[in-house]
């Protein structure tokens, strides 16, 4: 072809140019009417799905409030757009599913068991929603964790005291039902000096796969880690293990004064990966045999969003895994990140089995509280598998229940076998367990058997019938750390002359009733009748007492939000 030849096939006439560049331009202004189409109906463009979990957790995936009318709309916009990818769900996230404890007749069932917890997650993660404009799941509501979150003034055990913790009962007329109950039952453990602690051999085990990038997940991670490697001493020992696709040792055991060393390698973690957990989970309890301190503090931190997809993801095995692992002497607690995609009831059940407690970072300021203030209840058991038992006298109760702590009932018989696993409480932890009761001769929720052992009071129990002093009897069990055997601790709790009002009380008292309320509220309970933000918001804001670091104003923010958010 000769050179004109080739600018003639180059130039085109006019309107074959025109018809040429018309073909694409009718393409792509096709393409935004049916986007601009869908948009006008309130729909939001195609966006890529976000990774999926290979195995779910076998607990069901607790929808939020808004996730009805999602699906309403998923379905609509494919009816009418066939051609336009549909909106993946906004959040895989997983809870333990569970219902609110019931009423039991003390003819039928007088004892109530239960572990003690200090997991505080619940409470950071409504937190995270409410600041968000969204009401949580309401299996994300805990009431025992909303209510363990907050401390309180009273006195721990005496320095001579056999135990490591001081038990009290308190009785007052429950605010949403006059003529029934409350007991209060609280627990201190005994402080400790940051100064005086063992030493700590820690293991940092650090999610790093790609579902961590975002600014609340690992960055956040380790803005945390670098608050505690802040309080370390020379005596205790950091290593850091990573998992994505893979596991590693990014740090080997190193003495906690090489804090630049420290903070260096947690600073060079980037995202990006799969999530192979079960590895890591494995290296991380190696690295911490092997730096093992004989009566020291022997603890690995798991700081993940839970997803994984790598590897052995099944819960129950992972569960296995960690309950093995702690045979060595090694504790596990988590820390968990993320939104969307968030395994709550894995990080919950791999630290109940590993020994630990579980938190929620949605902030630097949790992050603070969590592994600063709260450092030596984090690290250092003083008290391990504590259990509670609460016998209820059938001459002066009718009713109960325990409000919280679903997710913790023990069977009877496990109060005094050793071999059955419990929570543990670090130094200067602070439990709160609350019952709801009917007095004998009110009106109850139960009606009483035709059939079988419902007989009347005062023959259902002789020695109940010669204790008409009494409500109940509280019983702990715990161990102290490494030791096999259990010890044993006992507490009456006295009937009043007169239910007194809440509002009469000391602060701490009314502010726990206070956030126990919300938390029944949240979690849309049927058992409080009408009570609800009219009543316990104000009796939050009269109860915060000196509220040193500003918790109980913000729960007073978030209860008044979340009651906006409900109308």
């Amino acid at each position: 072809m000769s050179t004109c030849d080739g600018r003639k096939a180059q130039y085109q006439p006019l309107p074959a140019r025109r018809a040429a560049l018309r073909a694409p331009l009718a393409l792509a202004l096709a393409a935004s009417l049916t986007l601009l189409w869908g948009c006008s109906a309130g729909l939001s463009p195609a966006r890529p799905a976000p990774a999926q979990p290979v195995s779910p957790a076998p607990s069901p995936v607790a929808p939020g409030p808004q996730d009805t009318a999602r699906v309403a709309l998923i379905g609509e916009r494919a009816r009418l757009n066939p051609g336009i990818a549909p909106i993946p769900n906004a959040s895989t996230a997983k809870y333990e599913a569970f219902e609110d404890n019931s009423w039991q007749r003390v003819a039928e069932h007088p004892v109530s068991t239960f572990s003690a917890n200090v997991d505080t997650g619940s409470y950071a993660n409504v937190r995270r929603f409410i600041n968000r404009g969204q009401l949580p799941p309401k299996d994300a509501v805990r009431v025992e964790e909303l209510v363990n979150y907050f401390g309180f003034e009273a006195a721990g055990p005496a320095p001579d005291a056999r135990d490591p913790f001081k038990v009290q009962a308190q009785v007052m007329a429950s605010p949403w039902q006059p003529d029934r109950g409350l007991i209060r039952i609280t627990l201190k453990g005994k402080d400790v000096a940051k100064a005086t602690l063992p030493p700590a051999n820690l293991v940092f085990l650090v999610d790093v796969s790609g579902s961590m990038g975002p600014d609340d997940r690992l960055p956040l991670v380790q803005s945390a880690l670098k608050l505690l490697t802040a309080q370390l001493r020379p005596q205790d020992r950091v290593s850091l293990v990573t998992y994505a696709s893979g596991s590693h040792v990014v740090l080997p055991p190193t003495p906690g004064d090489q804090k630049e060393r420290i903070q260096l390698a947690i600073e060079q973690l980037r995202a990006g990966g799969g999530t192979y957990g079960e590895g890591g989970i494995r290296l991380a309890y190696a690295q911490a045999r092997d730096a093992f301190i004989k009566e020291g503090i022997n603890r690995v931190l798991l700081a993940t969003d839970g997803d994984l997809n790598i590897g052995v993801t099944d819960p129950r095995i992972l569960k296995a895994l960690v309950e093995e692992q702690r045979k060595s002497g090694v504790s596990l607690t988590t820390l968990g990140v993320g939104d969307s995609n968030y395994n709550e009831a894995l990080m919950k059940r791999l630290a109940d089995a590993g020994d630990g407690s579980y938190h929620y970072l949605d902030s630097l300021q949790e992050a603070h509280k969590v592994l600063v203030n709260e450092m030596t209840s984090t690290l250092a058991p003083i008290a391990q598998d504590l259990k509670l038992q609460v016998e209820f006298n059938p001459a002066t109760v009718a009713e109960y229940r325990l409000i919280g702590y679903e997710l913790h009932a023990l069977k009877r018989e496990d109060f005094n076998n050793d071999q059955v696993d419990a929570g543990d409480i670090g130094a200067g932890h602070q439990v709160t367990a609350l019952y709801e009761f009917v007095p004998q001769g009110a009106r109850g929720s139960v009606d009483p058997l035709r059939y079988g052992s419902d007989a009347p009071a005062e023959h259902a129990a002789p020695g109940g019938a010669g204790k008409p002093n009494e409500l109940a009897w509280v019983k702990l069990r715990y161990k102290y750390p490494g030791q096999p055997t259990s010890q044993l601790s006992e507490l009456p709790v006295a009937r009043p002359a007169s239910l007194p009002a809440v509002t009469t009380l000391d602060p701490d008292a009314r502010f726990a009733v206070a956030v126990a309320a919300w938390g029944q509220w949240l979690r849309g309970g049927t058992l409080m009748g009408d009570y609800g933000p009219a009543q316990f918001l104000p009796l939050a804001r009269d109860a915060r007492g000196e509220d040193r670091f500003g918790h109980r104003a913000e729960f007073a923010r978030l209860a008044e939000l979340s009651a906006s958010l409900k109308r």
